[in-house]
């Protein structure tokens, strides 16, 4: 089984984004998504680089490189939580549990409770 992908900084939290968002793009097509003014150098570069950490591949069509993600969308979001809980709740999902119920944002509507009271009532019958 391959190693996790690693971390990611901000702007490749973006074009990941816009990856799993469109399901594959050109850099053009990833540039033209994203905020701000990065040159195209720099979303190549970006791109090439998630390549290298295991988040993209690339085929070339033509002259172009088309990149898609490489994990699917539920197992990168289960590894970014993992590295927040492990990072700030030292690996206690209660205790981000009972922050983010705790926490004034945290304003769930009832369909939002029923979601996490389902959530909860199939997490207790998991052997």
């Amino acid at each position: 089984m391959p190693s996790p992908p690693t971390a990611l900084s901000k702007r490749e939290r973006q074009i990941m984004d816009i990856l799993y968002r469109l399901g594959r793009a050109t850099a053009g097509e990833v540039l033209a998504e994203l905020p701000g003014t990065p040159s195209s150098s720099t979303v190549r570069t970006q791109l090439r680089v998630l390549e290298e950490k295991g988040h993209v591949r690339h085929e070339e069509v033509g002259l172009r490189y088309v990149y898609a993600p490489v994990v699917p969308r539920h197992a990168a979001r289960r590894a970014a939580v993992r590295h927040l809980v492990d990072t700030f709740f030292e690996g206690s999902s209660a205790a981000l549990v009972a922050s983010l119920l705790g926490s004034d944002a945290a304003r769930l509507s009832d369909e939002e409770l029923e979601r996490i009271e389902r959530a909860l009532a199939a997490a207790r019958k998991e052997p």
